[in-house]
């Protein structure tokens, strides 16, 4: 009778055993959900300065990189000049848009929009035929998706 007693019992705490660990497995499953849920608490001035930021890259478009110099002159002729070497250059290279700009005194030729002067400086060795005095310069670059 003894031993059936503490059968008995040793079946109760197996049972009573593997109830607490099924309890305990589902409970920690149900209460996976409720650990995703997260309340951000942040001042409202964050959204104040991420509007103005938005601003700010609409009105300056593109980042800092480099492009290539390759002409720079000032003088009477000096807008005929840089005009007609943007044109050359675009007769030669097509697929790499060309700017003019003034900036006084100077009118100013710069080619291609790199963001790193590794880039840059691989273009210029292309160029130093055609355009011996050419030279990179850091400039704000237009940067589209495009791939390499």
């Amino acid at each position: 009778m003894l031993k059936f007693v503490s059968c008995s019992f040793a079946m109760k705490c197996k049972s009573y055993f593997l109830t607490f660990l099924f309890v305990l497995i589902a409970g920690g499953a149900f209460s996976q959900e409720i650990v995703n849920q997260t309340e951000i608490i942040k001042d409202k001035r964050i959204d104040q300065l991420v509007e103005k930021h938005k601003e700010y890259n609409l009105a300056n478009p593109g980042v800092n990189g480099f492009r290539v110099q390759i002409f720079f002159d000032s003088g009477n002729n000096s807008k005929r000049a840089a005009t007609v070497a943007r044109e050359r250059f675009m007769e030669l290279y097509p697929q790499v848009i060309a700017y003019l700009t003034f900036k006084s005194p100077y009118y100013r030729v710069r080619v291609g929009d790199f963001r790193t002067k590794l880039e840059a400086e691989g273009f210029l060795m292309q160029l130093t035929a055609q355009y011996p005095n050419a030279f990179t310069v850091p400039d704000r670059v237009l940067v589209e998706n495009k791939e390499n």
